[in-house]
């Protein structure tokens, strides 16, 4: 796929300088620039490559003045950076933007597809699904009866979508993901053996959610599993049955949240955080990684360790935490010389 200066130029609504017809169909580091690619300075760290890269064209800002002689063509703009990005969102639409149903794929009488659908290759879409227009669907995904998907979302190859489950609009569902599977629900008996809960509930995810590869969101034993509008979680992540989480959240990946435990709005937790079950934790929360939480959490807070607690309780903590040994030393040396002076 190949794009000329003047096109780029108009998308960006940049200025050119230099030849308007030059193409490319790559994109590029600057200081890794070669014939055919796009690439761009923001930082000005930078600025000594764009005298030597070989891009074909080069986005900078409206306020660069080259001081010598330079081979790439530039696309000015307000925002390098920002312009850039765009680009690439727009690159990525492009790329993604593929329509028609594809075969082998199993499709259920009782389905209802919107318009420019994709659907990839040995996909299967059970009873009664719902999807609506624009909607990506890459080869072999599963989605199971039941299961309703708004506009303008994007399933990639390999995910599991369990029956009842609903996904907004302008979600990203990445590989691997599984979403509604049984939540880990068994009760012991008199003998010690254990016996399913059967999990009745299901997932629900708000618009603008996305969702990494190979992380799973249990369906609920009864009523949902909610994720709310614009939460962003990382691969790897488990969610456990009758979670929900506030919208804006962020999590990285390796996390883990135990039932029943509620996140509140634009929190941040780092990777390979557990959080216990049947808690709360408040607005506006940060947990650094690998803590635990096994406690309600107040909005606002900011934790880390394990158990966690306060950030700047625990930095000042750890001060001792690494010089323990010595400590005991010292604290041992002088239990010795007030025995010996008794």
């Amino acid at each position: 796929m190949k794009f000329t200066a003047q096109q780029i130029a108009g998308i960006l609504e940049g200025d050119i300088e230099g030849n308007p017809d030059i193409e490319v169909s790559k994109l590029s580091k600057i200081e890794e620039g070669i014939k055919g690619s796009l690439t761009f300075l923001a930082n000005p760290k930078y600025t000594s490559y764009i005298y030597s890269t070989k891009a074909s064209i080069t986005i900078v800002n409206k306020t660069f003045k080259p001081e010598h002689d330079i081979s790439t063509t530039l696309i000015k703009v307000e925002d390098a950076y920002k312009s850039f990005s765009k680009l690439l969102e727009y690159y990525n639409q492009v790329k993604l933007n593929k329509q028609g149903i594809e075969q082998p794929s199993f499709i259920s009488e009782s389905a209802t597809l919107g318009t420019d659908v994709y659907v990839g290759a040995f996909t299967y879409l059970g009873d009664n699904v719902r999807i609506g227009n624009n909607v990506k669907i890459f080869p072999n995904t599963y989605i199971g009866d039941n299961v309703t998907i708004g506009n303008d979302t994007i399933v990639f190859s390999g995910a599991k979508i369990y029956s009842e489950s609903i996904i907004g609009n302008n979600c990203v569902i990445n590989s691997g993901a599984i979403i509604g599977a049984d939540g880990f629900g068994f009760v012991p008996d008199e003998n010690g053996e254990y016996s399913k809960v059967p999990q009745i509930g299901n997932v629900i995810i708000e618009d603008y959610v996305d969702i990494g590869a190979a992380t799973t969101i249990d369906r609920a034993t009864l009523g949902s599993t909610i994720i709310r509008k614009g939460v962003k979680l990382d691969n790897q992540i488990q969610i456990a049955h009758n979670v929900e989480i506030g919208k804006n959240t962020v999590i990285a990946a390796q996390t883990g949240i135990a039932g029943s435990s509620k996140i509140g709005e634009n929190c941040q937790i780092g990777g390979q955080v557990g959080i216990a079950g049947h808690i709360t934790i408040g607005n506006n929360v940060k947990v650094q990684a690998q803590s635990g939480i096994g406690r309600h959490v107040k909005d606002n807070e900011v934790l880390q360790g394990s158990p966690s607690f306060n950030y700047g309780d625990w930095n000042k903590s750890y001060v001792y935490f690494k010089n323990l040994p010595k400590i005991v030393k010292t604290i041992n040396d002088l239990e010795k010389k007030v025995d010996a002076n008794n």
